[in-house]
């Protein structure tokens, strides 16, 4: 323990600070005075004005010997904890009482500790709300400190947590994005493993086929598509979604999509912007309405494949000019057969014209009306298709002029087979309706009705009613609607008839397979 020397002269007896002096005077108490009175001092607020001699600032100028309130003012409590404790501790604090480096260190340390310890034993009773202690400030600054950091912290926490949830429910979703997509592929991979075998197709091409097995396409339907146009197989499926999509969007039906693909498995290489939507745009022109263009598509799908300035207007435009159509006609002859904008241009055509005015002697126009119903007229063989025709009419009686008659109002009477459509129809007429073969020309749609659902079932309806009319029986019973037939001719209800014609139908099958 360092021993002190006090100089008598250094402070008179009368001054205030001599109970002060006394004390540091006594080598015990200064013993004590080392280990309790510097934290005393430090924390002591209860006398406004503590004596403090030799005073100097922190740029070394002399200060008043008492603690004011402008002290406060002056910032002192925005001093280091070092530069204080170096100041309370200086020579000029303790009067001129000469210490040695390592007890000044030792003080430092215990004054420290010593205001650690008191600002959790005091209260705020204590203490003035707004003290000037530079070490209560420093404190309070620290603690503010220490709040604000944590406060930070626990943002910053927040923040990283949800980020973190952010980011794990992302890579959750697009992990199982990923596993499903990769699922996918393993099935299709399982799916078409035998197929790419026997086709040698690529594995890359895999997807394709998954897309168009949503249309109903089956493995004997993709060798059929390869045998007919391998590399309609070997195209990738945005480019084959885009083009059905489209397809879709014109009117196409969903389950008409496979037989498209079946008969034209190029237009999966046909691009929207090049191909599909300009000859879209070409029938529309002709005056086709919008809710047929996917009917007349289903139809010929071949029709993408011809050039609509090279093919399809020149083929028009024969029509027009050559064959004598009239242009507001012309929707409906491509409306009733979309293949003929497909056929091939010959000199066919004028002459199957020129047969059947020649054959039935007919002014142009009247076979004109002819082909405007029933366009497929210009392609029928005239041996085998026009000619046996007319001579089947020419054979039950009739003549030239009825011919054309029944012709220019049924020209489909030209696609109906002789044994199995027109031959039954005329001996029913003879042989059980009593009629006579020239009544078909007042009533040409007699050919067009079927015999089984229709002519027949009407006939043995009204006749087990007893309503059938002595001598012929008149065909304009056969024109209207079941429900109409059933008002105007049988008096009955729809369902009594229906019921009837059901029976019938089952009889006469019946009566077709049984055995000899």
């Amino acid at each position: 323990m360092s021993v002190f020397s006090i100089s008598s002269a250094t402070f008179p007896s009368t001054s205030h600070a001599s109970p002060l002096l006394n004390f540091a005077s006594d080598p015990v108490r200064n013993s004590c005075r080392r280990c309790f009175s510097i934290p005393r001092v430090a924390s002591s607020h209860s006398n406004p004005k503590i004596l403090k001699l030799n005073r100097r600032s922190r740029y070394g100028q002399p200060l008043s010997p008492y603690d004011t309130d402008d002290d406060d003012e002056d910032g002192g409590g925005s001093e280091e904890v070092d530069d204080k404790d170096a100041d309370r501790f200086s020579d000029d604090e303790l009067g001129g009482v000469k210490i040695s480096k390592a007890d000044r260190q030792r003080l430092m340390l215990k004054s420290a500790a010593s205001k650690g310890q008191g600002s959790t034993r005091h209260t705020k009773k204590g203490w003035d709300a707004q003290s000037s202690s530079p070490a209560r400030k420093l404190e309070s600054s620290q603690s503010k400190s220490f709040v604000k950091d944590e406060k930070h912290t626990l943002d910053k926490i927040d923040r990283d947590s949800s980020y973190s949830a952010s980011t794990k429910l992302s890579s959750s979703a697009s992990s199982r994005s990923n596993s499903k997509q990769k699922e996918g592929q393993s099935s299709a991979k399982s799916k078409f493993c035998q197929l790419s075998e026997e086709l040698d197709l690529e594995e890359r091409y895999f997807p394709l086929l998954d897309y168009l097995s949503t249309f109903g396409l089956k493995e004997s339907h993709f060798v059929q598509m390869y045998e007919r146009h391998m590399p309609s197989l070997q195209i990738n499926v945005e480019s084959a979604e885009e083009r059905l999509e489209y397809l879709l969007s014109v009117g196409v039906k969903h389950q008409d999509i496979r037989k498209i693909i079946l008969r034209q498995p190029q237009i999966l290489q046909y691009t929207v912007e090049n191909n599909l939507k300009s000859h879209v745009s070409f029938l529309c022109s002709l005056g086709i309405p919008g809710s047929r263009i996917g009917q007349i598509i289903t139809a010929t799908p071949s029709l993408f494949s011809y050039s609509v300035e090279n093919s399809l207007k020149p083929t028009v435009k024969y029509l027009l000019e050559e064959i004598g159509i009239q242009e507001k006609d012309i929707s409906k002859v491509v409306q009733l057969s979309p293949q003929i904008l497909v056929q091939r241009i010959d000199n066919t055509w004028n002459t199957r014209l020129n047969f059947l005015m020649k054959e039935l002697d007919a002014p142009r126009q009247s076979i004109v009306k002819m082909v405007t119903k029933h366009p497929q007229l210009l392609h029928y063989s005239i041996e085998d298709g026009l000619l046996t025709r007319i001579n089947f009419l020419r054979s039950i009686g009739m003549r030239n002029s009825e011919i054309l008659k029944v012709l220019t109002s049924l020209t489909q009477v030209f696609s109906l087979s002789l044994e199995g459509n027109l031959k039954p129809k005329y001996m029913y007429l003879i042989n059980e309706l009593r009629n006579e073969v020239h009544s078909l020309t007042k009533y040409p749609m007699y050919l067009s009705l079927s015999l089984d659902q229709r002519i027949r079932p009407r006939h043995r309806f009204l006749v087990s009613l007893k309503k059938a009319p002595k001598g012929p029986f008149p065909l304009s019973s056969f024109v209207p609607t079941d429900e109409s037939f059933c008002q105007q001719w049988a008096g009955t209800s729809l369902d009594k008839y229906l019921d009837f014609r059901q029976r019938l139908l089952l009889k006469d099958l019946a009566k077709k397979y049984e055995r000899p």
